[in-house]
């Protein structure tokens, strides 16, 4: 796990028990990964997880921001949204909305969401 941040090294210890993780770079922050499917990214120490039909609304309901960024002067939306601080302090609630996000990104591969 060299040349991570602080945070990225904390978020993969929190899912270890998941399995294979690991982060790659891009674009200035991490894709996170089990395997070779991202399920996962961090964007200035905020962690987002991948949205789709099987937990989006559970993001929503909780008033999660999905993702954003500017591109020629628009605002562009990804399918991830903001990770629940407490599962930024717990193991096992991080595995919880994790494999929601692995379930989201398998649906999306395989174009089911």
């Amino acid at each position: 796990m060299k040349n991570h941040d602080e945070f990225v090294e904390h978020i993969l210890e929190l899912m270890q028990p998941l399995g294979p993780v690991s982060a790659k770079a891009m674009f200035g922050g991490y894709g996170i990964y089990i395997n070779d499917l991202m399920f996962a990214l961090v964007a200035n120490d905020i962690l987002y997880l991948k949205t789709g039909a099987v937990n989006l609304s559970d993001f929503e309901k909780r008033g999660l921001r999905p993702f954003s960024y500017q591109r020629k002067g628009k605002t562009l939306h990804m399918s991830y949204s903001e990770a629940p601080a407490e599962a930024l302090d717990d193991e096992n609630t991080m595995q919880l909305w994790a494999n929601s996000a692995i379930e989201a990104a398998l649906t999306g591969k395989n174009g089911n969401s």
